[in-house]
């Protein structure tokens, strides 16, 4: 965990990251793209260049990169919005030696992005840095973090000059990191925390680590963690050095079998801070992620069904709820309470039991608390209705066998019909009638719901 791998196989890696530049005109948009690509300043460059390619070696994750120049010509307006609207992330430029064209992002080009509804990175680079007036004192974070605080979407900001070669290759280095290893969905900026949904995952990941279930990563299982993460094990002066940062920061991070679940986090959090985000989307995309902090689609096995077939839990996978259930029941009295619910999900991005469908599903007591048949009746509807969600949840909560071993595909409804027997042991029936003849009532009856 103190170190990561250059090029590590990332199975949901990107095949290229395209970025473009746009700008007030003669900020430098065309001279940054070609010295960039060439690595040599040309005095006298097209005022908008063709899409330029850097070689796919110049940064470490090695990922293709394409750079989109476009006109600061109003006629040409309508072109720069598509570009923009294409891209994976944006480069504004302003001169160093032009305040007006660093008030305009906040004015003009920011409040744009916004109206285009472009929801990706931004990255802030201040040209032309050896024009500036030397008698200028202000950092650069004095001039940005206002304008970072208003528009949470810029990721980096970064000066240079293209003709003195001052951090060129840097620009674009941010722009692609931004794309790869996005700040956004793992941290808060504005509370210095990670995201709930991060927090969620990673505990999640914490979890299918600690092989003993004692709650703590030993230092075997971090080393272990860090081979299947990156590649490498670690030294056990190495280990000893994770668990002593942790410890002088965070006193529980660390107890007499490993590090613990606060001190994973706190290390996490601690990679983040000082802009090491690659580390934790590594670990990430390892246990299958994707940059929603879901797991991504080959992570979860397609299910193949006609539409006269629908999907059930199996036996196996009903034996698995009913010992998380009574795992979680923390104060045994059959039921789930909300908080003990949350925390059954708690390794999930959310609880997927929210909103109307799920909430009046089953009875709950009056303290919303769910007997083990109303847990059992959620998770088959949720397998009825959505079956690909229903067993990604169960892969969250931590279903330990194959995934598809936790469903099965009924039997067409035809066969069904012509053996005039079902084998289906979750039936889906509509009820219709006329407005106000009962049939909520009804229903409502079957879940203890009064009926008035």
């Amino acid at each position: 965990m103190v170190r990561a791998v250059p090029n590590t196989v990332n199975p949901h890696a990107r095949t290229g990251v395209r970025i473009v530049v746009a700008g007030d005109q003669g900020t430098g948009k065309s001279s940054l793209i070609s010295t960039a690509s060439t690595e040599n300043f040309r005095p006298n460059v097209a005022p908008v260049l063709p899409p330029t390619t850097l070689a796919v070696d110049l940064y470490p994750d090695r990922v293709p990169i394409t750079i989109i120049d476009t006109s600061s010509r109003v006629a040409d307006s309508n072109r720069v919005a598509e570009e923009l609207q294409r891209a994976d992330t944006v480069v504004l430029t302003y001169a160093c030696d032009r305040p007006e064209t660093l008030e305009n992002l906040s004015t003009v080009w920011l409040p744009h992005l916004r109206n285009l509804e472009v929801n990706v990175p931004v990255i802030v680079v201040g040209c032309k840095l050896d024009l500036r007036d030397e008698n200028q004192q202000v950092s650069l974070e004095q001039v940005m973090s206002p304008i970072m605080q208003q528009f949470r979407e810029i990721e980096t900001c970064i000066e240079c000059s293209a003709s003195r070669l001052i951090q060129v290759p840097e620009v674009f280095y941010y722009a692609q990191k931004a794309v790869l290893h996005p700040t956004a969905p793992l941290f808060d900026q504005e509370t210095q925390t990670l995201k709930p949904r991060c927090v969620r995952a990673l505990k999640r990941i914490f979890i299918l680590c600690d092989s003993d279930g004692d709650g703590a990563l030993s230092d075997a299982e971090l080393n272990d963690f860090q081979v299947r993460c990156f590649n490498a094990p670690l030294q056990p002066a190495e280990i000893v050095g994770v668990k002593k940062v942790v410890q002088d920061k965070l006193s529980e991070g660390v107890n007499e079998r490993g590090l613990t679940l606060t001190g994973f986090l706190f290390l996490h959090a601690l990679f983040i801070e000082k802009g090491r985000l690659e580390t934790t989307w590594t670990v990430l995309r390892k246990f299958g992620y994707n940059d929603e902090i879901k797991l991504a689609d080959d992570a979860v096995p397609p299910l193949k069904r006609t539409p006269d077939q629908s999907v059930e839990l199996t036996h196996e996978a009903i034996d698995f709820l009913k010992t998380t259930f009574e795992s979680f029941d923390a104060d045994l009295d059959g039921m789930l309470r909300p908080r003990e619910l949350e925390e059954l999900f708690s390794t999930a991005p959310e609880s997927p039991w929210i909103g109307n469908l799920y909430e009046d599903a089953v009875e709950r007591n009056a303290f919303g608390g769910l007997s083990l048949d109303a847990f059992l009746s959620e998770w088959a509807l949720m397998t009825l209705l959505n079956p690909s969600f229903s067993l990604e949840n169960l892969i969250y909560i931590g279903f330990p066998g194959e995934p598809l071993s936790a469903v099965r595909v009924t039997r067409k409804r035809r066969v069904d019909r012509k053996k005039q027997h079902s084998e289906r042991n979750v039936l889906q029936c509509f009820v219709f009638g006329p407005r106000k003849s009962g049939k909520s009532a009804i229903l409502n009856s079957f879940i203890g719901k009064a009926i008035f």
